[in-house]
């Protein structure tokens, strides 16, 4: 599986004619940024549903489906939810609705019946707050999918899949690509396919960490994950000077103009994401000696992104369901 993402948005990238990868500016990323290489977000904790076990492993599942696209259309309000007195957004509004779904609207989100037959009503109270979460009706569509699929082939529950991907978090990602459309992250680029399956590489991740490396969080192979190609990662690469875009491409994001899913620059944005990180994890053990797995490159690069600094440039507006 990490072969086949590496190998392919390589395959692309050596072909990319909107995107390049400026291997020197590299050193701007470790020059004073390294201190954050592991740093942890606050709203990990602060964001807890309250439950724990198989429902903490089916909520956080239910998180994955709906982790993608939460920035509004020009001119309207960020979406934004409100949860225990303090205001979210982005993805973290998406962790701070599901868990005041369950602690206070009583919602049982990680049940799969529910999910097979949740109402567009449900969803909207789910998500109430302030401006709009972008894709309504998609995510509907896909919450059904997957209490639909679960109900079919796992007895109704996550950890019955995650019980057949045996700690291995690439057999996961199969499981979750073969089984569930939404998250058959894939696109076809000069006739070739190329594969990225960012939210369900994510999914191990994110149970690892909010059972911390135990029980359903454990994985042998978690190591083995590329970084997960999305819009933050490429707007502060794009900042470091690391991905360079070609003039007309770079008006068009700054000028927020819709990529659309699929084309060549969007294709080429997330390959060479994914490959700018493998090439800062090389070069951080070659030149710092430090060992890092991509997920953590990922993750140090987001974290950035969420401070103002990094916003120089727009991040690319592409409406999807896959990041």
């Amino acid at each position: 599986m990490r072969n086949l993402i590496l190998d392919t948005t390589s395959w692309a990238v050596q072909r990319s004619r909107f995107v390049k990868i400026n291997e020197t500016a590299i050193r701007r990323l470790f020059g004073k940024h390294l201190d954050a290489l592991h740093a942890k977000h606050p709203e990990e904790d602060e964001l807890s549903p309250g439950i724990t076990g198989k429902e903490l492993a089916e909520w956080v599942f239910v998180v994955e489906i709906l982790n993608h696209c939460f920035w509004p259309d020009p001119g309207e309000p960020k979406w934004e939810v409100e949860y225990k007195g303090k205001w979210y957004s982005g993805y973290w509004a998406l962790e701070a609705s599901l868990a005041r779904a369950v602690n206070e609207y009583k919602i049982p989100v990680q049940d799969a019946r529910f999910l097979a037959n949740i109402q567009l009503q449900d969803l909207e109270k789910i998500f109430a707050g302030r401006g709009k979460i972008p894709l309504l009706k998609e995510r509907l569509k896909n919450l059904r999918e997957a209490g639909e699929v679960l109900l079919e082939r796992w007895e109704g529950s996550v950890v019955y899949l995650l019980e057949e991907a045996g700690h291995s978090a690439l057999k996961l990602i199969e499981l979750l690509r073969d089984n569930f459309p939404s998250f058959r992250d894939e696109a076809i680029y000069n006739g070739k396919k190329v594969y990225f399956y960012k939210r369900a590489q994510i999914f191990p991740l994110d149970l690892h960490t909010k059972f911390r490396g135990k029980s359903w969080g454990r994985w042998k192979d978690l190591h083995m994950l590329t970084a997960f190609a999305d819009y933050k990662l490429p707007q502060v690469l794009r900042h470091l000077g690391i991905l360079e875009y070609d003039s007309q491409l770079a008006r068009r994001i700054d000028n927020l103009e819709f990529i659309e899913p699929g084309s060549e620059e969007e294709i080429e944005i997330r390959a060479a994401t994914i490959q700018a990180c493998e090439l800062i994890k090389k070069k951080l053990e070659e030149e710092k000696g430090i060992e890092c797995a991509s997920p953590e490159i990922d993750q140090w690069l987001w974290t950035l992104g969420q401070n103002d600094s990094f916003r120089k440039y727009p991040y690319h507006r592409t409406r999807t369901i896959f990041y």
